[in-house]
């Protein structure tokens, strides 16, 4: 039997102190109605069409973006702000969600991989990312324009879903980035690099799994580290129902969104054999814009390549990314309506605008120069083993550190040691 002695130390392991409690949530809005019709019947009606036009495998694909943008919103899970808490103040809570996630993705996609599952005939298929100054550049540059654009790649994503104005400036810049990478890939790509490493290769799976937790366990300890020595202020807290109500009106516990996130991460890589990942497809739209008004960008060098001409000739509701993202757009929609809290905000200071549209563009270049972003480089290459992940996360905190810098250039505050929420 454990000894109080015992169980206090256990408690003062978890202890995460902050300067002051948590403020108490306030009661979520009432429903927002004519927002939560026009998002449930787009969920709906394009659900039944992609199902009907392209099969299951696509519309299975779209139900779970439709799932993550419900979960992102529900649980507000972000990368931004939980980088620029911990660099800002050295509050760790985002940042230890992060680990769940990424535990929990890796666990899953480990029993994937190691079993050799996979549905509607896919095989899962784990790549390592190359290792060297693309990557290192891209990843510093896309966080960043994180801290300026407000938001990461999900967190774009979920937001224009939720009715956030300003983030459509920063996707707009994401995908003028996307484009532009696109238009000057001769110059981007080709950077000194070196071969990929997939732990998986060197150790089997259940070695990288176990690699893997064993690391973001140190990682949780470290947060625990930093958060005693510099005591920050609490991460604010967001309006929300109480009870079952709080499933689909309410915010959830970020923990909560980290494991369920983590579970659709896994889901997506069962259904497609590719980990789940965003910012290709604004390099798709971009390019199939441009179309609209007539240019022709199939005749860039990025374009002719084999599988990106194939992407480019099809349909964005054959493409695993672009559906994935729909659905995030639109799930999310629904879930700030239902919690009441959908809203289109009609004045946007002009530098927080600036901002909005270089960080986005930052982002599109970023993403594309380190193939990926916080999503298909941070957490897919780390649940998949790969090393790239590992040091993408590594560089995007240093871009986090940077852009914290410029953040005030813009108009945009940074959290405080003396705030009482962060």
């Amino acid at each position: 039997m454990a000894t109080t002695e015992t169980q206090a130390g256990e408690k003062k392991l978890l202890d995460f102190p902050t300067s002051c409690a948590a403020p108490v949530p306030q009661p979520e809005e009432p429903v927002k109605v004519v927002p939560l019709a026009v998002a449930g019947a787009l969920a709906a009606g394009l659900t039944w069409y992609v199902w009907a036009a392209h099969g299951a495998k696509f519309g299975v694909l779209l139900i779970l973006g439709l799932l993550l943008g419900l979960a992102l919103f529900h649980s507000r899970f972000g990368f931004t702000s939980a980088w620029r808490q911990l660099i800002a103040v050295g509050n760790g809570q985002g940042l230890r969600a992060h680990t769940l996630l990424l535990g929990t993705a890796a666990t899953l996609i480990a029993l994937i991989v190691g079993t050799g599952s996979g549905l509607f005939g896919s095989t899962p298929k784990p790549t390592a990312g190359g290792l060297g100054l693309a990557l290192f550049v891209g990843a510093t540059i896309f966080a960043i324009g994180m801290q300026l654009g407000g938001a990461c790649a999900s967190g774009t994503l979920f937001a224009v879903g939720s009715g956030q104005s300003t983030i459509v400036l920063t996707l707009g810049g994401f995908i003028t980035g996307s484009v532009l990478y696109t238009w000057a890939y001769p110059l981007l790509s080709g950077w000194p690099e070196f071969k990929g490493i997939l732990l998986a290769d060197h150790v089997g799976w259940f070695g990288s799994w176990v690699i893997t937790v064993a690391v973001l366990a140190a990682i949780v300890l470290g947060t625990r580290f930093v958060q005693k020595r510099r005591n920050p202020p609490p991460v604010d807290v967001v309006p929300t129902a109480r009870g079952f109500a709080r499933i689909y009106r309410g915010s959830w516990p970020i923990l909560v969104g980290a494991v369920v996130l983590g579970v659709l991460a896994g889901a997506v890589f069962l259904v497609s054999g590719g980990i789940w990942g965003i910012t290709s497809a604004f390099s798709l739209w971009g390019a199939k814009i441009l179309q609209v008004f007539g240019l022709h960008p199939e005749t860039w060098e990025f374009w002719r390549i084999k599988a990106n001409a194939a992407s480019l000739a099809g349909p964005i509701w054959k493409d695993k990314n672009s559906l994935t993202d729909i659905g995030i757009m639109i799930g999310a929609g629904v879930a700030a309506a239902a919690a009441g809290a959908w809203k289109i905000h009609s004045s946007i200071p002009w530098r927080t605008a600036v901002a909005a549209v270089l960080g986005g563009i930052l982002m599109g270049v970023g993403a594309r120069m380190a193939s990926g972003c916080n999503i298909g480089a941070y957490l897919g290459g780390i649940s998949v083993g790969s090393l790239h992940g590992w040091l993408w996360g590594v560089f995007a905190l240093g871009g986090t550190w940077i852009g914290l810098k410029l953040r005030p250039l813009f108009g945009l505050g940074n959290p405080a040691p003396t705030d009482s929420v962060c």
